[in-house]
């Protein structure tokens, strides 16, 4: 297997006043192709700041981050914004969709951004909503599905562009149970078919839907976990 992401020694520091904040300590870890990983902990552990370094969001004070071999940490922002939109498909707790665009225009949105041809992002944005089981709603909006499928929406405007890894950031919080579960059973068979699937979550049970689990606590990689 190929190494897609590996973080060394990654610090962040965030300066408040004259009082500094270390968020992360030194954080090192590796995901390899097709892995579908977990990072785990509770409020305030350092994993949502790992996460928007991760994702090409953020820069971090210290250390190294490689996405697809590529040093990121030496990139500027528009080379990080590029990166971000090719390489990483997001999807967040909020859904973070356009409450007045259909689902077919949501999913569009990255392809927007990448200059893909109208065409083409029509066949593309459609297809992606076939594979979450919402080609049917493909001209409904937001405000017109329940909750579940309005993260199968986002879920396939993450697949839409065909990224390197599948970035999830809570991505059961707003759902009740049993709609979580069947979201989770998604990330498991996009998994299955060869995506690389990275979760953020403080929830144990959803995180064991995932082989491993990166256990981040005050700043550090507490424990790596395998689920059996």
């Amino acid at each position: 297997m190929n190494t897609i992401m590996k973080v060394e020694q990654l610090k962040k520091i965030y300066h408040l006043g004259k009082v500094d904040v270390e968020a992360l300590r030194g954080v090192s870890f590796e995901v390899e192709e097709g892995e579908f990983v977990s990072i785990m902990g509770p409020s305030g552990s350092g994993k949502s700041t790992l996460m928007h370094i991760i994702g090409c969001l953020d820069y971090p004070s210290e250390g190294k981050y490689y996405l697809d071999g590529q040093d990121i940490t030496k990139l500027n922002d528009h080379q990080l914004a590029l990166v971000r939109n090719k390489k990483i498909g997001f999807i967040f707790q909020q859904f973070n969709l356009l409450p007045r665009a259909t689902n077919l225009r949501n999913v569009e949105i990255p392809l927007v951004y990448a200059g893909v041809s109208v065409t083409e992002r029509t066949k593309l944005s459609l297809k992606a909503l076939q594979e979450v089981g919402l080609g049917e709603r493909a001209d409904h909006k937001p405000n017109e599905i329940s909750g579940g499928e309005k993260q199968r929406v986002a879920i396939a405007r993450a697949l839409v562009n065909n990224p390197s890894i599948i970035l999830a950031d809570e991505p059961t919080g707003n759902l009740d149970t049993k709609t979580g579960y069947e979201i989770m059973k998604i990330f498991q068979n996009l998994n299955e078919r060869g995506n690389t699937i990275i979760l953020v979550t403080h929830e144990e049970e959803i995180a064991r839907y995932s082989s491993r689990i990166i256990h981040i606590r005050d700043g550090l990689v507490n424990k790596i976990e395998v689920v059996e």
